[in-house]
């Protein structure tokens, strides 16, 4: 296998194909992976968020389904039923899998499916499988959710409760082209040009094969420590946070850390890793005090303060 960087270049150049910018999220995405993690992406309508996934999944060679999320959506509907099917003269039971059973799932505007069905996709984000009935279905893997959400339009939804939150690896802010990709959108997709398709890269095997590096990727301990730090920093600074992140944070944040170092194709962890990552690690694990929001402070920029108070 090539170096991992040329790895991931070459990953990034197919995307490009595809999707013009947003290479900040493609990159996070590819973390998540990278971390066996769930993902969720926050961005306004028309900016890219199911064309990449689905992009991302073809070039990694991995199966993908699509799920939106709506008010009279029903847990069956993302786990799949069982129907009745003649056999041999006799009615039996078979179980029809739903969309929940391929490697990349998208959960389009999670936040407008209620409670009952948001959380028919917590089992299968944390334990790779489903219940059904008295039976237990195992996921194929590799197996991640990358959900979706709008920023606006906050009428008919039911936002996520912290405890399924904290489930999400990462949560990816997901911003507008700039004028020159967004000329370059409406060149690409208003004219007659044929559309180039992006290729596969990666399998299965390789997928699992990056996951295992991720794992073996070198921190020093004062790195370590640092992360560590940071989380407490989000327990203890009530001046700006009500309630800090859990440890699953801090596993996140190292996990994370390696996965950008091989990306990156250093043989270690920096500290610019672990403040790079802490922003997506940390956005949606903390909940501000009433004097921040007041002085419109936004996770993001809590996450800021902490880091410049880290030693």
């Amino acid at each position: 296998m090539r170096s991992y960087k040329e790895v991931f270049d070459l990953l990034h150049k197919e995307v490009a194909k595809v999707v013009i910018g947003q290479e900040e999220m493609i990159q996070q995405v590819f973390i998540a992976i990278l971390c066996n993690g769930n993902a969720l992406l926050e961005g306004y309508p028309g900016l890219a968020k199911t064309l990449a996934i689905n992009t991302i999944s073809e070039i990694l060679d991995l199966s993908f389904a699509r799920i939106q999320g709506t008010p009279d959506l029903m847990p069956s509907d993302i786990t799949g039923t069982s129907i009745i099917e003649e056999d041999r003269g006799k009615r039996v039971f078979k179980f029809q899998k739903g969309p929940i059973f391929n490697n990349i799932v998208l959960a389009d505007e999670i936040n407008r499916a209620t409670p009952k069905t948001q959380s028919a996709l917590l089992e299968a984000m944390q334990e790779k499988q489903v219940s059904v009935g008295n039976q237990i279905q195992k996921l194929d893997l590799p197996f991640f959710v990358l959900a979706t959400q709008n920023p606006i339009e906050q009428e008919g939804t039911y936002p996520l409760p912290e405890a399924q939150l904290d489930r999400f690896l990462l949560k990816i802010k997901v911003k507008y082209p700039n004028e020159k990709q967004e000329l370059e959108i409406v060149d690409r997709f208003t004219g007659n040009a044929r559309r180039a398709t992006p290729r596969k890269v990666l399998n299965k095997e390789r997928v699992f094969f990056l996951q295992n590096k991720v794992l073996e990727m070198p921190i020093a301990n004062d790195l370590k420590q640092k992360a560590v730090n940071l989380i407490l920093l989000t327990r203890n600074s009530k001046n700006l946070i009500e309630y800090g992140a859990s440890p699953r944070a801090s596993l996140a944040l190292i996990m994370t850390s390696k996965a950008r170092a091989l990306m990156m194709g250093r043989n270690h962890v920096s500290s610019e890793d672990i403040i790079t990552m802490a922003y997506p690690v940390l956005r949606h694990r903390i909940i501000m005090n009433f004097e921040a929001e007041r002085k419109g402070m936004t996770t993001d920029d809590a996450v800021t303060e902490l880091i410049k108070k880290l030693k």
